[in-house]
């Protein structure tokens, strides 16, 4: 069986013992991670499973660098 990740489109080829699954496929082109539901060789269902954000950490502005801030 295959199916095309719906964040990048690429083609995964996931072979029979998918033909009923209900379960997380990650893409291992982009790294998305989808929730795949099949049965009996047919897409049922598909969703991208959003990553956990990621908490950024800002870096000093250069004027503040150089005011010793």
């Amino acid at each position: 069986m295959k199916v095309n990740c719906i964040q990048c489109g690429h083609a995964i080829d996931l072979g029979e013992s998918y033909d009923t699954f209900d379960g997380p496929v990650r893409c291992y082109v982009c790294r998305g991670l989808m929730e795949l539901k099949t049965d009996k060789g047919k897409v049922r269902t598909v969703r991208l499973i959003p990553s956990p954000a990621v908490s950024k950490v800002e870096a000093p502005s250069v004027a503040a660098r150089s005011l010793g801030a």
